[in-house]
């Protein structure tokens, strides 16, 4: 006959059983003073880099320049480093930082942190967005990369938020469209919290 520990323990293994625990308590994560709850699921986000990426290699394939890859750091890092993995023809990654957010809110001023890595004169250039919601800092990046004497400049984003984006500049490849919500995880931050989860996370209000 059981005794009241083993009773307790043998209901506890069977709980263990029909609930993954680690799954549940990774559905909300606290970041400072905020709460999130998950999004997008990371299967999700690489199904929707293997299509873009499909639609930048037919662009690009077979072609005998070496096109720069711009990733605007520090949100795009690990899409990035996903979609270089994926492409079939020979690039130069480059890196800029430009900024506009503090918390949850944008300044709606671009600040251009870091410049660009390297020379792009003559080069044709693909810009390496995390997300384009008001798309001030596309504008500012087109202006930069024109002054800079690119040949030519793309803009390839993994989220785009179109009841934000209003404005001119076409997005050439878009891996998914989100709702106005704000976000974190897969480089995407919460005052530079948050980067590192590879699942997306929105704000729980």
């Amino acid at each position: 006959m059981l005794k009241q520990p083993q009773i307790f323990l043998f209901f506890i293994n069977r709980l263990l059983n029909l609930y993954d625990f680690r799954q549940i308590t990774m559905n909300r994560i606290t970041l400072k003073d905020k709460t999130f709850k998950t999004s997008i699921p990371y299967e999700r986000i690489s199904e929707a880099i293997d299509a873009v990426a499909e639609k930048i290699n037919q662009d690009f394939n077979g072609c005998e320049d070496i096109p720069v890859l711009l990733c605007v750091l520090n949100g795009s890092i690990m899409f990035t480093a996903e979609l270089m993995k994926r492409l079939t023809f020979n690039c130069q990654v480059v890196s800029t930082k430009l900024t506009s957010y503090v918390g949850t809110s944008t300044t709606g001023t671009v600040k251009q942190a870091i410049g660009l890595t390297a020379d792009i004169t003559g080069r044709r250039v693909i810009v390496i967005e995390d997300i384009v919601d008001s798309g001030n800092t596309i504008v500012e990046l087109k202006k930069i990369l024109e002054e800079k004497g690119a040949s030519e400049s793309r803009i390839c984003t993994l989220l785009l938020k179109p009841d934000a984006y209003k404005k001119d500049v076409k997005l050439d490849y878009v891996a998914m469209e989100i709702p106005n919500d704000f976000i974190v995880g897969f480089g995407l931050d919460y005052d530079e919290l948050g980067r590192n989860l590879k699942d997306i996370y929105v704000l729980d209000k």
